[in-house]
Order: C-alpha cells, then structure tokens, then sequence
C-alpha cells in the first residue's frame, strides 16, 4: 500500500466510536487515531471515495469531551479476515478549530492512556 500519511497514527485501547451525523447509524470503531485521519472497522459495507460528516464518540470517560464531529472521506476498505467485518481508512477533510483542539487533546488522552 502507498504510504501517504504525514503524521503517526496511535493505537488506541480507548473504545471510540463514529456515528454518521445525518443518520445516526453507527460506522464501526476507531482502530487507530491521528490528526489527519483514522482507521476503522465496521460490519456497514462502507464504499471507499464516500465522504462522511461524523461524531467521533468516546465510550470511555474522557474529561470535557463528549464527541467531536468532522468531515472525513473514506480512502479506501478491505474484508477482513472475519469476513463480516471491514476496515476503512479515512483523511479528515474538515474539522473546525475547536473540534481539533479537542482531537489534540483526545490524541494526548490515547498516547498517555
């Protein structure tokens, strides 16, 4: 796969979910986490080239954070070995200033927690 990314992805034990915005419907979980995008695994057959407006939903208790909402565009997806299940690499198009600094502040939460 063509490496692109411009800055470290974290891993992250925290459970974060993404919703869609318009429907509500949940997309599937966060595997990994950075300012520029995320990867996520869903059981929704998500289409790579779809651009989402989403919540990003931690079910942990994070201090002064309930969600943080953002424009993001699938990349790309492939079945995973369960062949229910998929993952889906997203870039964050649009994010206001105040929904990236709650981002940084949620990527400090994941690298120290």
């Amino acid at each position: 796969m063509d490496e692109r990314r411009q800055r470290n992805r974290h891993a992250t034990e925290l459970q974060i979910e993404v919703f869609d915005v318009h429907s509500g419907q949940c997309l599937g979980r966060i595997v990994d986490l950075s300012m520029d995008g995320f990867m996520l695994l869903s059981e929704l057959p998500l289409e790579a080239d779809s651009v989402w407006e989403c919540r990003l939903v931690p079910l942990t208790w994070v201090e002064g954070l309930e969600e943080i909402r953002l424009g993001a565009d699938c990349l790309w997806t492939r079945t995973g070995e369960d062949t229910r299940k998929r993952w889906a690499g997203f870039h964050i198009i649009d994010i206001a200033e105040d929904q990236a600094i709650a981002l940084e502040e949620l990527l400090q939460f994941v690298r120290v927690g």
